[in-house]
Parts: C-alpha cells; structure tokens; sequence
C-alpha cells in the first residue's frame, strides 16, 4: 500500500543505461537518498527493421524489477517514468511498455526529442552555476540533445539521431579503434549537426555544459590525470590518439577510465569530437544535473535562483545551523585582503568566488564536534551534494577550509584541479589571514590593518595600538607568520 511520503523519484529508460533516481525534499534542497543506474544497452537490442530483441526487453524488464522494490511506498503522483531515443523508434514498443508497466505498476511515458531535451536543459538550470547563457549538450545512447537556453529558459531545443550505442554499433562494429572508424563516425556526427549549426550559434551562449556519461568519463579520466576540469578540443584529441593507439575496443586501457563505461567511449567521444569541431567550442564542463534531475524539478517546485550557487550555500548553511553573522564578517574581511593585493596578485572573479564560498562552508563541521571543526568542514563539503559546484570546485574549498588554521597541509591544495596551485595557495593564505582577524566573532573590534604582496611574499602591517588591546589576535598572527614561513610561503607582520 502506498502512503504519504516526502519521497519523489524519477526513472529514465534510456538506450544504454536505465536511472533511478529517489530524493526528498529537506530544508529547501534536494536530498538523494537513492539512485540505481544499469547498463542495459537497449538501442544495441533493435535489429535493421527497428524491432527490439526479446534478449534485451528482458533485461531492461530485470532492471526495472530492481526499481520497483524502491518504488513500493512512494506515491503514483511523486513518481514519473519516461522513455527516450530507442523505445521512440521500437516498432514494438508498445509490447514491451505493457510489460514494464506490469513490473513498475506505473505508467511510463515515451517523451519526444524535443521533451527530453526541455528536461534535460531544466535539470542542468537548477544545478549548474556559471552564465545563464548556455549550450548544454548531452550525448545519449540513441540521441544527442543540444539546447541552448538563457536562465531557466530554453531558447533552442534539438535531439539528433545519434548516440554511443548507436555509433557503436554503426561505425565500430568491428571492434577496431582506426583513425578511419573515428573519421567515419566524426563525419557522420558532423553531418547531423551541420543541419542545426546555423540556429545554435544565431542564439549563442557563453559557457557550454556537458550533461551525458561520456562527459562525465571525460571528468574522471581528467582528475585521474592531474589535470584540470575543463574540457577542451586538444584534450579530446589526445584521448583519440590513445585509443587508436590501444587498437581494439577490448584492449582500451585509459587512467580513469572504468571498464564500465569503456565499451561506449570511442563512440562518444566521436561525436563529442564533432560537436567541438562544428560549433567551434573552446571549452566544456561538466553539467551538475540533467533529465532525471529535470524530471524531479518539475515536480517538487523550489525557489528559482539565478544563482544557484548561492541557494546552494543558503540551504547547506540553514541546514548546518551555521553561524551566519561570523561567516559574512569572514566573506567581507576575505573582500578586503584581495581589494588590497589583487594589484599584485591580480585573482579573478572566479577566485573571489570559490574564497566566498570558503567562507559560508567553513564553519560546517561544528555541527558535528569543535575540536575538529575544520576537518569535519571539510569532509562535509567534499561528501554533500552541491548543487552548482563541480567537484573539482568542491575539492578547492575543502582543501581551503581544512587549512583555515594550524599546520599547512600543502597536499590537499596541490591535489585539487580547479585553479592552478600558486593561486590555491593565494586563496588559502588570504583565508587563513581572515578567519585569524575574525576570530573574536565580534564585528565591533576589527583590527585596522593593511596586506600588501609582492610575487610570493605578504606583508601585513597592524594599528599599534590595535594589537596591545588584542594580544590573542596578535599572538595568532605571529604565529601564522611562522606558519606561513616554514611552508616557504613569504609573510612578515608589523605593528
């Protein structure tokens, strides 16, 4: 029997993967608390007159009795079921539909190209930050979706017959990884957009994000890599160059990626290839959300924020009991520092950005213990989802707050990918300055102070009088002198 629940899921029958996604709604934010995905390949199941397999029906309906035992008290109205690219052109969809609506026990609903890729840019909309105007793109296994949109609103919408598994079996078919496989089948990719080209770049966009498992592969073998998160043409470019040299798609061994998504890899990143090419993209990143998550939205109604970052850290803060007059007084005096060096320093608003949200997260962990808050900060921040940070962004800020005081863990800043390591450094020095100088929690005694830097070096000079009055702040920053100095960071204090 099906009760009332604060539950909502969403369940995406896709042509390679089948999705299941189970969240609650919990202090004005999303809370994943399930989330099933299998490989079940069916676009590879639909034989030269588009008729699905018995083979792989069956193993899409095995894979929805997996969810339905997640389903069982959740109600029909918070739930919603869609099919996409395959079972759109299944001349016997509609058989396997019964069956799986006798499994589910809910109805499942074959959504049009255009629909998914509404969803698809709704679900990137509510947890991706960045511009608002954006080319989201999303490589599936039977359709490729590209929108581009301004805010919450989609300004162009088109779903493309081609996909990985698609490609696959079209252009791989033999299994052999040939620079003449990757020319067929980026030609044949350039061929579908080459029809929607012309309206794409009329709407333009200023950032592109990626929401399919071929990017999020792409994000993965990048941080295995060492390399920063941004995808970019020459990247794509090495990793053709790999696989043609592993030879056969059984033999393609890449750092990061899994055997999991392995078979479909050459064959997205062919089309990703195209997409590069045709539309002249300089640079991609990972979408934070996609259908599934569009689907959710559109059935739980959130706040709209323009920014979702910012709704991100007002709801983790409330969630937390952050305190949130110490958290602003450290954002502001972070302000201060930069305005004071960035002569020098020169840090970006993106820097800026990332050290702000530093400072509303730093004092997470004291909802756990004091002892250890900044470490408990930073494991939270690491672990919770965020919407509107990558988790190259995530890893920043952790490796920031878990340094906001004591010992310098210089590891931490170096393993992060989303800036390069002096300006990590730069941010975490200012920070570690900040939280000293704010440390009272009391607005009314801010010391009068100046930072100023010259290459690697800090110099922070303090009122005089300032310190005689506040020996604890003044002791904390004599020893951060020292701190700062033992790690070959350059500071000096004066009074």
């Amino acid at each position: 029997m099906r009760s009332a629940s604060s539950l909502h899921a969403a369940i995406d029958l896709g042509s390679n993967s089948f999705h299941l996604l189970v969240v609650r709604e919990i202090s004005g934010s999303l809370q994943t608390v399930a989330r099933i995905k299998r490989k079940v390949r069916l676009a590879a199941g639909l034989n030269a007159d588009n008729q699905l397999s018995e083979e792989a029906m069956q193993r899409g309906l095995n894979c929805l009795a997996l969810f339905a035992e997640q389903l069982e008290h959740i109600p029909l109205s918070q739930i919603r079921a869609v099919a996409t690219a395959t079972l759109r052109i299944a001349t016997n969809a509609d058989a396997f539909l019964c069956r799986a609506h006798d499994v589910l026990g809910l109805p499942i609903e074959v959504i049009s190209g255009e629909e998914e890729a509404t969803l698809i840019y709704q679900g990137v909309a509510q947890t991706t930050s960045g511009s608002d105007q954006r080319l989201v793109v999303d490589i599936g296994g039977g359709s490729t979706e590209l929108v581009t949109g301004i805010g919450t609103d989609a300004t162009a919408l088109f779903s493309l017959s081609m996909g990985c598994v698609t490609w696959l079996e079209r252009y791989f078919t033999d299994r052999y990884l040939t620079r003449e496989n990757f020319d067929r089948a980026e030609a044949a990719a350039r061929a579908e957009i080459s029809k929607v080209k012309a309206t794409l770049l009329a709407k333009g966009w200023q950032i592109c994000v990626g929401a399919s498992g071929t990017v999020q592969a792409l994000q993965e073998i990048m941080v295995a890599q060492g390399m920063d998160e941004q995808i970019t043409l020459a990247k794509l470019e090495q990793l053709k160059q790999r696989a043609i040299q592993c030879g056969k798609l059984e033999e393609l061994e890449i750092e990061g990626l899994t055997l999991e998504r392995a078979l479909v890899f050459p064959s997205g990143l062919s089309i990703l290839l195209a997409i590069f090419h045709e539309l002249s993209i300089t640079r991609m990143s990972l979408a934070g959300g996609a259908l599934r998550e569009g689907l959710i939205y559109g059935m739980i109604t959130l706040p709209v924020d323009k920014d979702i970052r910012k709704r991100t850290l007002e709801t983790t803060q409330q969630r937390f009991a952050v305190d949130l007059e110490q958290a602003e007084r450290v954002k502001a005096t972070c302000a201060v520092l930069v305005q004071q060096v960035n002569d020098s320093w020169g840090l970006s608003e993106y820097c800026q950005q990332l050290l702000s949200s530093a400072a509303a997260l730093h004092e997470l962990g004291l909802a756990i213990n004091y002892r250890h808050g900044a470490e408990n900060s930073a494991y939270l921040i690491r672990q919770l989802e965020l919407p509107g940070f990558t988790p190259a962004q995530k890893q920043l800020v952790a490796a920031i707050v878990m340094n906001q005081k004591g010992n310098i863990d210089l590891p931490s800043l170096s393993q992060q990918s989303a800036l390069p390591l002096q300006q990590a450094e730069q941010l975490c020095r200012l920070f570690r300055l900040a939280v000293i100088l704010c440390s009272t929690r009391s607005p009314s005694e801010m010391a009068s102070f100046h930072l100023s830097a010259k290459r690697n070096h800090l110099a922070l000079q303090i009122d005089k009088q300032w310190a005689i009055h506040h020996p604890y702040r003044l002791e904390l920053l004599q020893q951060e002198e020292h701190l700062q100095s033992y790690v070959h960071w350059g500071f000096t204090l004066s009074y």
